[in-house]
């Protein structure tokens, strides 16, 4: 009986310490760094400095991870990938997270799954004071980088998804971003244009994996003659602040052209 007892203490101590590995593991504020060089027939020597972030939900975005991202420079691009927010995450802390995330360069917004569950307007003011741009199914230029125009499709949720014109501007540039909440709109995207970069988020690597073994895909990076794709685990957690063989990650990508 006393063996048996061990052995269950055993056990427990053992889940105990796993689930305080996994959620000290979902807290660490990870930054990838990844570059790659566009095919051009005029290089310029310029470089495009892009800061990506997505799936914060319901995680804070402290000082001490500003300062980390700050240390690689100022950013031509900020883009909040979708899934600011979700249901139950207090307005005050939204706009403390975008306030900072603002603080790093010129903010960018797509609507992820989650994020209309705050309320869409909420969400709006919150972008506009902090003079981001928000991209559902539209286009701009990047400050600074005359060639470069930025696109962001509205989220699959919403029903309201119009590929056709979020890139229909695409022509008048030499180089393009594409940013969509969810991968599998590349498809979609990749059917009409051929974007320098690619942006998603929205899987988080599986979140939990045991092994190779996950609900979705790990996250990857992927670059092959002069284009690029980015598929992010994420900085936050859904359903449980936990993780496990899939870390947190936000992304700086440095574009030479």
């Amino acid at each position: 009986m006393k063996i048996l007892m061990q052995s269950i203490m055993s056990i427990i101590l053992l889940f105990i310490g796993l689930l305080m590995h996994m959620f000290i593991l979902a807290k660490r504020r990870n930054i990838v760094r990844h570059s790659f060089c566009v095919e051009t027939r005029n290089p310029q020597d310029k470089v495009l400095s892009v800061f990506f972030i997505s799936d914060i939900h319901r995680r804070k975005i402290d000082k001490h991870f500003i300062k980390k991202v700050k240390a690689n420079g100022s950013f031509d691009v900020v883009m909040i990938g979708g899934d600011l927010a979700e249901g139950g995450v207090p307005l005050s802390r939204i706009e403390q997270n975008v306030t900072s995330l603002a603080e790093l360069g010129q903010l960018y917004f797509i609507w992820g799954n989650n994020d209309r569950e705050v309320g869409e307007q909420a969400i709006r003011k919150i972008i506009n004071q902090n003079n981001g741009i928000i991209l559902d199914n539209k286009s701009a230029q990047i400050s600074n980088h005359s060639q470069w125009v930025i696109c962001g499709t509205d989220d699959p949720s919403n029903r309201n998804v119009d590929v056709p014109n979020t890139v229909k501007n695409i022509s008048d540039f030499e180089y393009s971003i594409v940013a969509t909440h969810t991968p599998s709109l590349f498809r979609k995207v990749e059917e009409i244009v051929s974007p320098e970069l690619l942006l998603a988020g929205h899987m988080h690597g599986g979140q939990i994996r045991f092994g190779k073994y996950g609900l979705h895909p790990l996250g990857e990076f992927v670059e092959k003659d002069g284009k690029a794709r980015l598929i992010s685990n994420g900085y936050g957690t859904s359903l449980v602040p936990l993780r496990l063989g899939a870390h947190p990650e936000s992304h700086i990508i440095t574009i030479n052209y």
